[in-house]
């Protein structure tokens, strides 16, 4: 986590955004988790269903969602109030699967251009094989607190 959040700061930093997120997204569960951010202030939402707000494009569509107004799109999520653009570039795995997102927000309105959407999609995939160790973790983690259950399950019985 500790690479990621220097990702999160030092993209912000880079271009002097507002703020940047780096969020998870695990299709199984159907939402979307905040990993690491830099800015002023945590998401609102730091965990939110596959199918909201902006990030839901991203990850239907697997193309970044650039919104130079988010006041008048409907599919915005209010994270903060003075947010006037957000870009959001899914992260995919070696199946093309989307398994994160780089969301930056700007105070400007029509912050990104073109050459910030190629920015942005090029650090997704070098992120990508931080996104698939987390993953590999994560599973190993789920299996090993699976295999722990069993057994306490097992002890249980034992004593009944």
């Amino acid at each position: 986590m500790e690479r990621l959040q220097q990702v999160a700061a030092t993209l912000r930093q880079s271009a002097g955004y507002r703020w940047v997120g780096l969020y998870d997204v695990d299709t199984s569960r159907e939402e979307v988790r905040n990993l690491v951010w830099d800015g002023p202030a945590a998401p609102e939402y730091p965990t939110f269903p596959i199918t909201k707000g902006l990030t839901s494009s991203a990850i239907a569509k697997k193309r970044t969602v650039n919104v130079g107004d988010v006041g008048a799109d409907p599919r915005y999520l209010t994270a903060l109030g003075s947010t006037r653009s957000e870009i959001i570039v899914p992260i995919l795995n070696d199946q093309g699967e989307v398994v994160g997102t780089i969301d930056v927000e700007s105070e400007q309105a029509n912050a990104f251009d073109r050459s910030t959407e190629r920015l942005l999609e090029d650090c997704a995939v070098l992120l990508r094989p931080l996104f698939a160790d987390l993953r590999t973790r994560a599973t190993k983690k789920n299996s090993r607190e699976r295999t722990q259950r069993t057994q306490k399950n097992k002890l249980l019985k034992l004593f009944k």
